[in-house]
């Protein structure tokens, strides 16, 4: 019997196909078990007209089977089949699908479920095989056929016995190599490992005989302390689910059935806090189930983490984590989207061009984003719960990509306030905002409880006024990039420029600078490259000092930006400020006229102060500690 070349392409072609296309050699599996799929699917279309073909869906299966002997893998179908002609055509042709080809002349939609349409997954065999057998028998026809390659070299296509319709496939696999153990594919856990993964909602059977362990009970036995005994039985075990549970209607379902497909597919020991059953018609079209797992993942505010739902095309699984599914801000998510209206490359692991991907992710991000709002209007303790765990991701998506994204996500945020324990959302607090307040305040610092010490919020608690605690290091950068919410500005109450003593107070801090304009320059002089100025404050009430910013680096974002892994050091524009009120003040208008030297000991004293308050480390502690000793 003559070797055939192969017709439409080049031996470098198919060494192409084998040795580059796919990214894993377990893809194999899952390509050989969808052409089944198809194949089986042709059939059952056909008896959907024709009564000669005698078996209903419940009769359709994929079987597998394994040789350790051999070392062969063998899969078979009892669908429709190939003559002759369909194995020179199909088998003999690289890149011809059968399965396309059927699909356009019978006018099928998407309810086929027919998965191949590049006619190359057949090829990934030669990955793990150094012999291929394909035996096949058209259905209607009276005779079967046998094609065979080791590859590059060609086939060959001859007469064969076959009692009944279908397609058995035999894989005589490669030897073993230091990098390679294509031995591991004879073993059943990895076979049953593979199918789950990639064909587990293939809609038609796939069974394996399975060999399993069994206690043997003896007849008699009454020696307690006898070592058991078991023996090996097979069993035919249907591999795969079948019917995915997100194409099943939601009425068939219940929370169980949502918490532990949850928890057995993505390996979660909790329920997931929330989950969203989709089902898409229209622009795109696709089924999804989506998750937002109650913790965050160990790894979650890692680089090692990597987002992404799963990607299956009718019901084949494509690819484990999709990351153009999901927006950077929503990475929590888990879940899957199954879609039949993606553009597969000719591997079937990635998209040929992402137009239906955006289409799909556009979709996802709005559905996201409307049962979030939903939780946090009707479920607000869960959503509290949600945000503890996820809230800084959101927080970062505000700031991140210059705040583009700053409208979808600012209805999201939750904040700590001087209003009492609960979180308050921007909204709620700008509707307690009484008469004359013209801004959002906000303070920083590492807890709430050191916030509530900061000189800074003695004025504007004073008039009555809430103050957002902001205690994430990303939380001033995110309430920057926002700006405002409802026409509200945000205000820091520790801006150089708070501006809300009275007229009168005013009046008498200018005049008591103007009176004392060279002491503070003294001051300033002497402090020289650490504030930008020293005068008095009119927002001190009990303390006599602090710090504020004149810059848009504030001092907790030069704190935040300074201890990142970068060379480069961004530095606030400082202002100490000195409570007129304060008996501090009377005592620095005395040194000046008396002690200028011990003036600037007082002044290095008081800046050092001043940044312990706002929880930033000294520049020399030993100096520190000496001055206080000395001025004791």
């Amino acid at each position: 019997m003559a070797t055939k070349e192969f017709k439409a392409e080049s031996k470098r072609l198919l060494e192409m196909m084998i040795h580059s296309i796919y990214t894993h050699k377990e893809i194999f599996l899952r390509e050989l078990i969808s052409n089944a799929s198809d194949a089986i699917d042709k059939l059952y279309f056909k008896s959907l007209t024709d009564d000669s073909v005698g078996l209903s869906k419940d009769d359709f299966a994929i079987e597998i089977k394994t040789d350790k002997t051999a070392r062969t893998l063998t899969i078979s179908d009892n669908g429709i089949g190939m003559s002759d002609e369909d194995l020179e055509n199909n088998l003999g042709t690289i890149a011809n699908s059968g399965s396309l080809k059927f699909k356009t002349e019978n006018k099928l939609d998407e309810e086929s479920q027919i998965i191949g349409q590049f006619g190359v997954g057949f090829y990934s065999a030669f990955m793990v095989a150094k012999k291929v057998t394909v035996v096949s028998k058209a259905f209607g026809a009276e005779k079967a056929y046998k094609w065979e390659s080791e590859g590059v070299d060609g086939y060959t296509v001859s007469e064969c016995e076959k009692e009944t319709a279908g397609t058995v496939i035999t894989l005589e696999l490669l030897d073993d190599t230091e990098d390679e153990k294509y031995s591991d594919f004879l073993e059943q856990y990895r076979i049953q490992g593979l199918v789950k993964k990639y064909s587990d909602y293939i809609r038609f059977p796939v069974k394996m005989e399975m060999t399993k362990s069994r206690r043997v009970e003896t007849e008699g036995e009454e020696d307690k302390d006898a070592e058991p005994k078991y023996e090996d039985y097979t069993e035919v075990e249907t591999l795969n689910s079948m019917v995915p549970i997100w194409k099943k209607n939601k009425s068939e379902l219940t929370d169980e059935d949502y918490n532990h497909f949850y928890m057995e597919k993505f390996m979660d020991y909790s329920h997931p806090l929330k989950y969203m059953h989709v089902k898409n018609e229209g622009t795109a079209t696709y089924d999804a189930l989506l998750f937002i797992p109650s913790k965050a993942p160990y790894d979650y505010y890692t680089k090692e983490f990597e987002k992404g739902l799963q990607l299956y095309s009718n019901g084949v699984l494509i690819m484990d984590k999709c990351s153009d599914l999901l927006p950077d801000y929503f990475s929590f998510v888990k879940g899957l989207v199954d879609s039949e209206d993606l553009s597969l490359n000719i591997s079937r692991e990635m998209l040929q061009h992402d137009r239906q991907l955006k289409i799909i992710a556009k979709s996802l991000e709005k559905t996201i984003k409307n049962e979030l709002s939903k939780m946090l209007k009707n479920e607000r303790e869960k959503y509290e719960e949600f945000f503890k765990a996820f809230g800084l991701q959101l927080k970062f998506g505000v700031y991140n990509s210059y705040g583009m994204n700053k409208d979808t996500l600012k209805d999201l945020l939750l904040f700590k306030s001087s209003a009492g324990d609960k979180l308050t959302t921007l909204e709620e607090y700008v509707t307690r905002i009484p008469e004359g307040q013209e801004f959002i305040y906000y303070a920083t610092g590492e807890s709430t409880a050191k916030i509530e010490q900061l000189p800074q919020t003695e004025l504007v608690k004073e008039k009555g006024w809430e103050i957002l605690y902001l205690t994430e290091n990303v939380d001033e950068f995110a309430v920057k990039m926002l700006m405002n919410y409802n026409e509200k500005q945000f205000k820091s109450v520790s801006a150089s420029d708070l501006n809300l003593e009275s007229d009168e107070k005013k009046e008498e801090i200018k005049s008591k600078e103007e009176e004392n304009a060279d002491m503070f320059k003294a001051m300033q002089e002497k402090l020289s490259g650490r504030v930008a100025k020293v005068q008095l404050s009119g927002r001190l009430k009990s303390h006599p000092v602090c710090l504020t910013s004149d810059s848009e680096i504030s001092i907790e974002m030069e704190k935040v930006l300074n201890a990142m892994p970068t060379e480069q050091k961004v530095k606030a524009d400082k202002v100490l400020e000195i409570n007129p009120d304060h008996p501090i003040f009377d005592k620095l208008k005395a040194l000046y006229g008396e002690d200028k030297e011990k003036l600037g000991k007082y002044s290095e004293l008081l800046y050092d102060q001043a940044l312990l308050i706002e929880g930033m480390p000294i520049e020399n502690p030993v100096e520190f500690s000496n001055l206080i000793c000395e001025l004791m």
